[in-house]
């Protein structure tokens, strides 16, 4: 089987346990995290040969437990670069009730956001591989992560692999004077998949749909099947575009949907009701993930790729930390109505 590539960054992660406030205790969960990373560990889960690449120092612990991380789901790390800089944190409050999730970078310098064009050899790392996937936070961390995006997809189309790309929008990442959409639209033209929400559209973009503020909140279905049409337009090479729907009523209650329009059809999948939400950060890129399995195990069947997905990312609010967790099986039960929570024995 053909392997999925991912390129990104990998950071460590903290986050207080038991949804406290930063340093109510003296005390931080240390795991791993990442966007692609992410939607590698999920391929993998399901069965699909995955590679990470990406930059993280050398002769640093840290690194060597990230990387000792990926490789007990399966991933290939070969094409890690290692070079100087550090590794990035983040710190993540979680959010419960009207409390909202929480956000802390403190990436600058890490070794991916220092890395240049030529420090990774893409004719190599394609190397049978059928999938490549990136995202809008890459090419928000430098100049050259932004010219190594745009590199890497156009390689990888031109070598024949199908592209995606998950346009995630990160106000706090672009500060080196390029807006989102002067990057993210050059991007976006080597693209055949592409992954959103309401807000990556108009803001890593610039395209929207009636003027509505995504701030709000709202959705209607009809909209979004406009978004995407407009997408498609604006865009020719891409295949198809996957529209992610959250009804965020609390941090902890939200309504999972999402839409596909493939240019013949389109696709809105079932809605779930997630009322206990555990750790939402990781959801979309579960999603991304859950959509290259769902159109593996689907290759004929988009209206069930896009259920897999959607059903592959309600299950990652479950469980805490960036990574979903779950197999083929298990997001299959939850398509045909295992979600009622009961033993199983």
């Amino acid at each position: 089987m053909a392997k999925v590539v991912t390129f990104g960054e990998i950071m460590l992660r903290l986050a207080p346990p038991n949804l406290e406030r930063p340093f109510q205790s003296p005390y931080f969960a240390a795991t791993f995290g990442g966007g692609e990373a992410n939607v590698a560990v999920s391929t993998a889960n399901y069965g699909i040969p995955s590679s990470f690449v990406t930059a993280l120092p050398e002769d640093n612990f840290l690194a060597d437990c990230c990387i000792a991380q990926l490789r007990g789901f399966g991933i290939d790390c070969g094409d890690i670069v290692r070079k100087p800089g550090r590794v990035g944190i983040y710190f993540l409050e979680t959010g419960a009730n009207q409390r909202p999730s929480k956000v802390l970078y403190d990436r600058a310098g890490s070794s991916i956001s220092l890395a240049r064009p030529g420090d990774f050899d893409w004719d190599k790392i394609f190397d049978g591989a059928s999938w490549f996937h990136v995202t809008g936070i890459t090419p928000a961390l430098s100049p050259d992560c932004a010219e190594l995006s745009i590199e890497a997809a156009k390689t990888a189309q031109e070598k024949g692999l199908t592209v995606s790309c998950d346009y995630n929008f990160r106000k706090k990442l672009w500060k080196y004077g390029k807006s989102a959409p002067e990057v993210m639209r050059e991007l976006a033209q080597f693209v055949d998949v592409g992954i959103a929400n309401e807000e990556d559209c108009q803001k890593s973009l610039g395209i929207s749909v009636g003027g509505v503020d995504v701030e709000l909140g709202e959705l209607d279905v009809e909209r979004y099947r406009l978004l995407s049409e407009k997408v498609l337009e604006t865009f020719p090479n891409l295949k198809m575009q996957a529209i992610t729907l959250r009804e965020s009523v609390s941090a902890s209650h939200n309504g999972w949907s999402a839409c596909l329009n493939d240019r013949d059809n389109f696709y809105l999948s079932k809605k779930y009701a997630i009322t206990h939400i555990v750790d939402r950060v990781g959801g979309g890129d579960s999603f991304s993930g859950g959509l290259i399995g769902g159109l593996r195990h689907f290759p004929d069947d988009r209206a069930q790729a896009l259920e897999f997905a959607v059903a592959a990312s309600c299950l990652k609010h479950s469980v805490p930390g960036d990574f979903n967790r779950f197999s083929t099986d298990e997001v299959l039960s939850l398509m045909k109505g295992g979600g009622s929570g009961r033993v199983q024995r």
